[in-house]
């Protein structure tokens, strides 16, 4: 007879709108649905194998997440990229990552495991893969906040941080090299290394707040790719024309 309970060592397995919900999120951040994208029930519930009510309630959800807006007689669409939220999350971010730097002792072992992130992202620039980079950059500022004893901490980093991965992302399309990135990463482990915190701190708030920039030069190009917050009926764009 079945117990009901969770095998051990087996993650519990999502439910329809749970995997619906994910998958669109995972799409929007990534910009395989870019900002002003039109979403079709029928069609995402086509395109995904199931019925319209996992779609339907992913898209309320997303809604609530600023990730989708829906306009009444006129449909559901990839949100743009909030400006405000952008600046909220960096803001988040910055205030956690450098405070935890303060907490890091990093012996030779977590420099080493920090070098091997870099030489992934390196090996990741070379091949132009920019999904398997954001990845690594992912990795490497979650283990900084593993040394210092703070990984619990980047739960509350993720969440608040749709916007600016999507800014990141535009960033990594059109403007900022993947090999600045890298260098920037670089400075902030020199710095780690030679136990010089000041050095450390400053290189990653340099680092972190560079999507602003970015997101300047990407504005001038394509400024219907952004909103202040104020619910205007978006525009479909291709993000290959950024390029």
């Amino acid at each position: 007879m079945a117990s009901g309970k969770l095998e051990k060592g087996r993650p519990p397995r999502l439910s329809v709108r749970d995997q619906t919900l994910e998958t669109l999120r995972r799409r929007i951040i990534s910009l395989q649905l870019p900002p002003g994208e039109p979403l079709s029930e029928n069609e995402l519930a086509q395109e995904l194998g199931v019925s319209r009510t996992p779609v339907r309630e992913s898209l309320i959800l997303l809604r609530e997440e600023g990730l989708v807006q829906v306009f009444p007689q006129i449909g559901s669409f990839v949100s743009l990229v909030d400006l405000g939220r952008v600046a909220e999350a960096q803001f988040v971010r910055e205030a956690i990552e450098c405070a935890s730097l303060s907490d890091l002792a990093v012996d030779a072992a977590g420099i080493a495991g920090l070098r091997d992130i870099l030489a992934s992202q390196r090996d990741a620039e070379v091949k132009g893969d920019v999904e398997d980079f954001f990845r690594l950059d992912e990795d490497f500022h979650r283990e900084l906040l593993r040394l210092a004893g703070h990984e619990s901490a980047w739960t509350a980093v993720n969440s608040a941080k749709a916007h600016l991965d999507r800014a990141r992302r535009l960033s990594l399309i059109d403007t900022r090299p993947v090999s600045t990135l890298i260098e920037q990463h670089t400075a902030v482990v020199d710095a780690l290394e030679a136990d010089d915190l000041t050095d450390a701190d400053n290189s990653l708030r340099e680092h972190l707040r560079g999507v602003f920039e970015d997101v300047k030069r990407i504005q001038a190009s394509a400024p219907d790719l952004f909103s202040d917050g104020t619910a205007s009926r978006p525009v479909r764009r291709s993000i290959a024309r950024l390029s």
